[in-house]
């Protein structure tokens, strides 16, 4: 069991572990820099997009074109939770590395809208399967101690790609073309994968020879419910449904469920859609019921009654991303067309969530001793930054009031990301490492995609994005911060087996 402590606060002598000593440097090094990378496509990706669309002639293209990589996203990160759990993350990295690595060539030498949407939809399946493997890497090769900082490292990761990212991008874009910023991609995760390649190795030969024991164990003690994976044909159709699911909610996010004007719900034409004449709010419940029932197969247990233990941390991690992001996706979208302001205010938001993040996360990594402590602030700060950064809307306060709300926002999703993903390595039988930490990237990625969604049929039932629609928006994303703040507890069990487990 990998059931180490989270909570081990005295050990301050020499036998501490140290993250880059010979044996953990390698792993530490090369997933900070695969995690560094991906942030940077990601930013890449939403800057350069617009031109790209533009150049291929495909700019009505564009809710194609962002949806492909949910649906393969999810889907990976299903099948990467299952191959983790039976084979160990070396392979699902290395095929992860490659799909990556297609990809970005692919999107590279796009000359059309499909050769586009492929790379697009391979960069959806890298992802999963990357983010899955660092994860499970990281739980099978490192000190438990070692988690809460590697986890701060990741959210640091993310700083530069948040502040340089953007500004990089349109800069390369303008001066050679939008091609060269994927293209340049591979020349930097060639020599990643090469420093990462002796560890992963190491990895796999480690669980070839562990993971038989723990089936062996269990089968000898006539349980191997919790320790045996499902086999993969019943996982794949559920993540198929989900990813259906999803790629429709995302459709009904762009176009929301009214059209324009004051008439209310019921104003949009028969057939005008992208559902041709199913109304929008059919497919909206439709897709919501396909998505709880995917979701009751692809989760961990309790997931969604956030029963205490993992399922609780798993629930938490799907409240958790929804409340910041029915925020901070309309952040931008607030700064510009109700205050007015231009892009770079808008973009003041964006890097204040990373280095935010990053800094909460740095503060975790010191008080890992304290989990429950770490959570309840974490929970109480974004619940609060979230009220405070919702006053530019409810109540005319100043700019800079409602970006000091985000910073504190901010702040709390670094001290409550980074714990739970700790608690999810330390909680988890070695063989349910892929599982559990496959759910909790799944539950979050569901909840967010619904919460755009219905924030998409408040704007179209006050039928333009004004402040009523926001008010109403943010509301909802505080309501989810206090539900996380009161279901805190859930996570306790979590905390107890991993304490036990040292």
């Amino acid at each position: 069991m990998t059931h180490e402590a989270i909570a081990e606060p005295t050990r301050t002598t020499d036998d501490a572990p140290r993250l880059l000593s010979r044996t953990h440097a390698p792993v530490a090094l090369g997933v900070v820099a695969l995690v560094t990378l991906g942030a940077f496509e990601n930013r890449a990706v939403s800057t350069a997009l617009p031109s790209v669309l533009d150049e291929l002639h495909a700019v009505t293209s564009y809710g194609v074109v962002t949806a492909a990589p949910l649906a393969t996203y999810l889907v990976s990160l299903a099948a990467a939770g299952w191959w983790a759990d039976r084979h160990g993350p070396a392979p699902v990295l290395r095929v992860g590395v490659l799909a990556f690595l297609a990809g970005l060539l692919a999107t590279a030498t796009a000359g059309a809208l499909p050769q586009l949407v492929a790379g697009r939809l391979l960069g959806g399946l890298a992802e999963g399967l990357l983010d899955v493997g660092v994860m499970v890497l990281v739980a099978r090769a490192l000190d438990p101690r070692l988690r809460p900082r590697v986890m701060a490292l990741f959210a640091a990761a993310w700083v530069l790609p948040s502040v340089l990212g953007p500004a990089v991008t349109g800069a390369v874009t303008e001066a050679v073309g939008w091609r060269w910023v994927f293209a340049a991609g591979p020349c930097v995760l060639v020599p990643v994968w090469l420093a990462l390649r002796p560890a992963v190795a190491a990895s796999g030969a480690y669980e070839s020879s562990e993971a038989s024991g723990a089936y062996e164990s269990s089968e000898l003690s006539g349980d191997t419910t919790r320790l045996t994976p499902r086999p993969l044909r019943l996982v794949l159709p559920w993540a198929l449904l989900a990813a259906t699911a999803l790629v429709a909610l995302s459709v009904v996010a762009e176009r929301p469920l009214a059209g324009s004007g004051a008439e209310g719900p019921t104003s949009g034409a028969p057939g005008a859609g992208p559902f041709g004449p199913v109304p929008p709010v059919l497919v909206l419940a439709t897709s919501l019921a396909a998505l709880a029932l995917a979701a009751r197969r692809l989760l961990p247990e309790g997931s969604l009654r956030a029963a205490c233990g993992i399922g609780g941390v798993v629930a938490l991690r799907g409240l958790l991303s929804a409340a910041f992001m029915g925020v901070g996706a309309f952040l931008p979208l607030v700064l510009t067309v109700l205050r007015h302001h231009g892009a770079l205010t808008a973009g003041i938001s964006l890097s204040i969530t990373g280095v935010a993040w990053s800094a909460g996360s740095a503060v975790q990594s010191r008080l890992t001793h304290r989990p429950m402590l770490l959570l309840r602030l974490g929970f109480g700060l974004l619940t609060a930054g979230l009220a405070t950064t919702s006053l530019i809307v409810w109540a005319d306060a100043p700019t800079a009031v409602g970006l000091t709300g985000w910073t504190v926002a901010g702040l709390g999703i670094g001290l409550t990301s980074s714990t739970l993903s700790v608690l999810t390595m330390g909680a988890s039988e070695d063989a349910e490492q892929g599982l559990n930490n496959a759910g909790g990237q799944m539950a979050a990625s569901m909840a967010s995609a619904v919460f755009l969604a219905v924030a998409g049929g408040v704007i179209g039932w006050f039928g333009t994005p004004s402040r009523e629609a926001f008010g109403v928006i943010s509301g909802l994303a505080v309501s989810l911060g206090v539900l996380a703040l009161v279901v805190t507890g859930r996570a306790r069990c979590a905390v107890d087996v991993t304490v036990r487990g040292a």
